[in-house]
């Protein structure tokens, strides 16, 4: 059978639906729709009361706190400020769900219990447990 350009960019089209989400997981079927909106919506949509910690043109970052738990809910002016952030601060580990423009960072557990309500991708920070137990020494060889 010859392989022609309409049938790789069906195939791929295909591929593409499935990483998308579109299939019939029920995993992904129980995920909304990934809320927007300003740090006060989304917290509304979480029934948490916002305290906020910073308020300005890039960043606004608030404590929450809800029956799912205490969590950080931070929102960016900008996508490439968000990466930015997530990208630095997965260095100190943590679990992370992420929307556009807008992030929730928490235990396990509430990170996965507010994706049922905001949508968005759940993230994992990198854990260097293993790098405290050297007794604080740092590396030397970077």
């Amino acid at each position: 059978m010859k392989v022609t350009r309409p049938m790789l960019a069906a195939a791929a089209a295909a591929a593409a639906l499935l990483l998308a989400g579109c299939g019939s997981g029920d995993e992904e079927a129980a995920v909304p729709t990934t809320a927007t909106g300003s740090l006060e919506h989304i917290a509304a949509e979480v029934k948490c009361t916002p305290d906020m910690q910073t308020d300005a043109d890039e960043i606004r970052q608030a404590v929450c706190k809800n029956a799912d738990g205490k969590f950080i809910l931070a929102t960016f002016a900008t996508d490439r400020g968000l990466r930015e952030w997530i990208n630095s601060a997965k260095d100190y580990g943590g679990h992370y769900l992420v929307g556009r423009k807008w992030v929730a960072v928490g235990e396990s557990s509430t990170v996965t219990a507010l994706r049922t309500t905001l949508g968005g991708d759940i993230e994992e920070g990198t854990d260097h447990g293993a790098h405290k137990e050297s007794g604080g020494a740092t590396h030397s060889s970077h």
